[in-house]
């Protein structure tokens, strides 16, 4: 009886303790910023948020945020299949390198990507030489997003092609099917609920960039300035309530993207 009790009682405190680790880090700094946000009341909160300047980022940051998002879909498939299907010199080199971006700095990312398109480098000079613009204009906005997004997709669709019996494939090559209906009748499905998590998760953590953005874009308001620097921008003018106002949008919109994600996720298990 006695041992019951004391494996309860360090039950207790073990729930106890990573409860209230998760609300000091996650529930309070949230809870915070929607508190800093209406401080000024309701009035204050919609001027913040009808500043043009405020909303032209908000704006400005979802577009670029979803093109990421697409591009990594993409792109984040095709890595993930090739990582899985096939066998090659120095694939174990490059299953490590997906995750750099989850280890390196955003802000040193920012930084490879200034130094290989900049204006000083010989691919900056060729887009220029073109009419293109990369750095300080909204591509290299997109660059940067797809950087530091890049693993999520792949993360996401790998264990779910290597769950995949090859029996379903040579079913269908078997009763006459081709590699393209056969992968997008067979494969695809199987793969769509990593696809769309990962899709989810890349472009909710897109638009909360700072570190690598902040490098590239030319933080011009309606053109170049994106959500996070223009917070970071409010936060120097002193206007929390700007900078919060801002900030419960991009917080309002990953948890719906989170919920979607785990709407999508449950849908899969059922």
């Amino acid at each position: 009886m006695a041992t019951l009790i004391r494996h309860k009682s360090w039950l207790w405190g073990f729930r106890s303790t990573i409860l209230l680790y998760f609300g000091v880090l996650i529930v309070l700094p949230v809870f915070g910023v929607y508190v800093q946000s209406f401080s000024d009341g309701w009035e204050s909160f919609a001027a913040s948020l009808l500043d043009p300047i405020a909303w032209k980022a908000v704006l400005l940051t979802l577009k670029l945020g979803l093109v990421a998002a697409l591009i990594n879909i993409v792109v984040g498939t095709m890595v993930a299949w090739v990582l899985t299907r096939y066998r090659f010199f120095g694939r174990m080199a490059l299953n490590s390198l997906v995750d750099l971006p989850f280890a390196l700095p955003t802000a040193v990312g920012g930084l490879m990507i200034l130094l290989l398109l900049g204006p000083g480098s010989w691919l900056g000079r060729a887009a220029e030489a073109i009419g293109v613009e990369i750095v300080f204009h909204q591509p290299a906005i997109v660059i940067a997003m797809v950087f530091v997004t890049f693993p999520f997709v792949i993360r996401a669709v790998q264990p779910l092609l290597e769950e995949l019996e090859t029996s379903q494939e040579e079913a269908a090559y078997t009763l006459g099917a081709s590699k393209a209906h056969t992968f997008f009748h067979v494969i695809l499905p199987s793969m769509r609920s990593g696809i769309i998590s990962g899709g989810m998760l890349a472009f909710s953590r897109a638009i909360a960039e700072f570190g690598a953005v902040v490098l590239v874009a030319g933080n011009i308001p309606g053109r170049t300035l994106v959500a996070s620097v223009f917070i970071y921008g409010e936060i120097e003018s002193d206007n929390p309530v700007g900078a919060a106002s801002v900030s419960v949008i991009l917080l309002t919109l990953s948890f719906i993207v989170l919920w979607l994600m785990n709407r999508v996720q449950r849908g899969k298990r059922g």
